[in-house]
């Protein structure tokens, strides 16, 4: 497993059910030419995130993952972490959207969080996404590799792209949210794109 190096043509799972993510992933792995499908494709159970942790809810994935499919399984469990909530939503950033993914909702719910603290400044209202990409081989054995972009929330929520919490979020560095930016433009400075990049340095075949 230590010297386990992919290649054009391996087959990875991508340990998700959620569309959007998937194809982000996928997006960010086509230069290195893997074969990559959905654990909804496979018909692989979805399993109940009962971490903690970003990275015990990745392993947790991407293990089931590649146990039940017997192939190599790639899993990223994130989320955004909000300094004046003391790291809130964080592990359950999905879940503040309920069973119907309702992030118009959760954006709501977290901006009032923030006014009820009177968190009105920039300085209060920093935050961070945080991703954590897990590799497991059917045997059991994994490997986690990290990513985050700091940046500040913002209301309204601005912008039609990307997903999730997206339209709140305006990185360091830049003025517009991530939710304005073009696809390639996010992908470039997601804290999901920097997991995935430690990943290729340590896994992929260049």
């Amino acid at each position: 497993m230590s010297e386990t190096r992919f290649k054009q043509g391996d087959v990875l799972v991508v340990a998700s059910h959620n569309p959007d993510k998937i194809g982000e992933i996928t997006e960010l792995l086509s230069p290195f030419g893997l074969v990559t499908c959905g654990a909804g494709d496979l018909g692989l159970p979805e399993p109940e995130e009962t971490g903690a942790t970003f990275q015990a809810n990745a392993e947790l994935k991407a293990i089931t993952a590649a146990i039940a499919s017997g192939l190599p399984a790639l899993a990223d469990d994130s989320g955004l972490v909000v300094d004046a909530l003391g790291g809130e939503p964080g592990v359950h950033s999905a879940r503040w959207a309920g069973p119907d993914r309702d992030f118009a909702h959760a954006m709501r719910d977290l901006e009032k969080k923030l006014v009820d603290l009177g968190a009105t400044t920039p300085d209060e209202r920093r935050a961070r996404f945080v991703a954590v990409v897990c590799l497991a081989w059917p045997e059991g054995a994994s490997q986690t590799f990290h990513g985050e972009v700091a940046g500040t929330l913002v209301w309204p929520a601005r912008g039609e792209g990307g997903f999730g919490y997206d339209p709140m979020f305006v990185p360091d560095g830049h003025e517009r949210t991530f939710a304005e930016m073009a696809p390639a433009e996010k992908r470039a400075l997601s804290h999901r794109a920097r997991a995935l990049a430690a990943f290729a340095d340590a896994r992929l075949s260049l």
